[in-house]
C-alpha cells in the first residue's frame, strides 16, 4: 500500500512535475495577493495571452523562448497602460483589447510557420516534460520575485490601496507599478513550461482570492495564500498520476474547489455574525 501511494516519487519526470510546483508556487501566490487587491485579475489574464506573439517571433529568430514571452508581456503591460492613462476608454476594456489582438497575432503567426513546437504545450504547460533548464530558470526567476515582494510588500500594499497616499508619502509609485507589471511577467515566463499560458491566470489569482476570503490580515494572507498554492500544486500533481489527466488542469481544479470552500465557509461566517448581532439587539 504504502509503495503504491509513494509510486508518483520514483520516476524522475515525477520529480521534476513536484519541483517545479514547489519553486513556481510561492512568487505566484504573494503576486496574487496584490493582483487581488488591485483588481488586476484581467492583468493576469492580459498579460498571458500576450505573450504568444512573442515566443513565436523568439523561435523564428532562434532566440530562448522565454525571453520572447517576456518581451511580449511587458509590451502589453506598458501599451495597456498607457493607453489606458491617455485615453477615456477604461483600464479594464483597453486590456481587452490589448491582449485579445496580441493573442490573434501570435496564432496568426503560429500557423504561418512550420515547426515542431506543440501549441497545446504553449497555452496549457508540459509539466511531466520539464526538463532541468526549465528547473534552473523557473527558480532563479521565483528567487528574485519572490524576494522583491518579500522586500517591499508594505510599499506595495500602500500603493495598491491609495496610491495617492502612497505618493504623499513620499514612495516612488510609478516604480512600483511598473515594477509590479514587471514581476508579473517574470511569473508568466516562470509558469510556461508548467501550467502554460492560459491556466497560468489561475495561479495568479486564485490563491490570493482564496486567502482574501480566509484572513483578516495582509500578512496572514501573503502566508495562506503561498500555503494554499503549494499544497494544491503539489497535490494535483500527485493526484493526476492516478487519475491519468492533465496535471496543470488538475492543480486548477483544486484550487477551484478550494475556493469555493472558501467562500461558502465566509458566507456561513457573516450569517452567523449576523444573528448573533441581531439577538444582541
Amino acid at each position: 500500500m504504502i509503495e503504491q501511494l509513494l509510486l508518483p516519487f520514483q520516476f524522475p519526470f515525477m520529480q521534476n512535475a513536484f519541483w517545479i510546483a514547489l519553486l513556481v508556487a510561492p512568487p505566484t501566490a504573494l503576486l496574487s495577493c496584490f493582483m487581488v487587491l488591485k483588481g488586476w485579475a484581467l492583468m493576469g489574464d492580459a498579460v498571458s495571452h500576450a505573450t504568444l506573439p512573442g515566443i513565436v517571433l523568439a523561435w523564428m529568430l532562434g532566440l530562448p523562448l522565454i525571453t520572447g514571452a517576456f518581451a511580449a508581456g511587458m509590451a502589453c503591460a506598458l501599451a495597456t497602460g498607457y493607453l489606458s492613462y491617455n485615453s477615456r476608454v477604461k483600464e479594464d476594456t483597453v486590456m481587452g483589447v490589448v491582449f485579445s489582438g496580441m493573442f490573434g497575432l501570435g496564432i496568426v503567426m503560429y500557423t504561418s510557420i512550420s515547426t515542431n513546437e506543440h501549441l497545446d504545450h504553449i497555452l496549457f504547460g508540459n509539466m511531466l516534460g520539464v526538463g532541468a533548464r526549465d528547473l534552473w530558470t523557473s527558480g532563479l526567476i521565483a528567487l528574485v520575485v519572490t524576494g522583491l515582494l518579500a522586500l517591499k510588500w508594505r510599499d506595495l500594499l500602500l500603493h495598491a490601496f491609495d496610491p495617492a497616499q502612497a505618493k504623499a508619502s513620499g514612495l516612488r509609485t510609478g516604480l512600483l507599478h511598473y515594477g509590479l507589471l514587471t514581476a508579473l511577467s517574470l511569473c508568466i515566463v516562470a509558469t510556461l513550461s508548467s501550467v502554460g499560458l492560459i491556466l497560468a491566470v489561475a495561479l495568479l489569482v486564485t490563491p490570493g482570492a482564496i486567502a482574501f476570503l480566509l484572513v483578516r490580515s495582509f500578512g496572514a494572507m501573503l502566508i495562506t495564500s503561498v500555503l494554499v498554492c503549494a499544497a494544491s500544486m503539489v497535490g494535483g500533481t500527485y493526484a493526476s498520476f492516478f487519475l491519468d489527466s492533465a496535471p496543470a488542469a488538475t492543480i486548477v481544479l483544486i484550487l477551484t474547489a478550494i475556493f469555493i470552500a472558501a467562500f461558502l465557509r465566509r458566507i456561513a461566517i457573516t450569517r452567523r455574525t449576523s444573528r448573533m448581532q441581531a439577538r444582541q439587539v
